[in-house]
């Protein structure tokens, strides 16, 4: 799963399966601002769980 650029911001994920749980790093102009973790089952989180992890961040930071 590659990172996400929006307005400036990149979302990097990172994941472990064994645990099933994730988080995304939130980092503008290079420097780190938030985490938002998550949980899934599978093998991998869907890519419908971090692009609604990246919206809700934008919706409640931004709007």
């Amino acid at each position: 799963m590659g990172a996400i650029d929006r307005d400036g911001f990149r979302f990097e994920t990172e994941f472990s399966v064994i645990n099933q749980k994730g988080a995304i790093h939130v980092y503008r102009d290079g420097e780190f601002i938030q985490e938002l973790p998550f949980t899934f089952t599978g093998e991998q989180p869907e890519p419908a769980i971090i692009e609604g992890l990246v919206d809700s961040y934008f919706e409640k930071n931004y709007h």
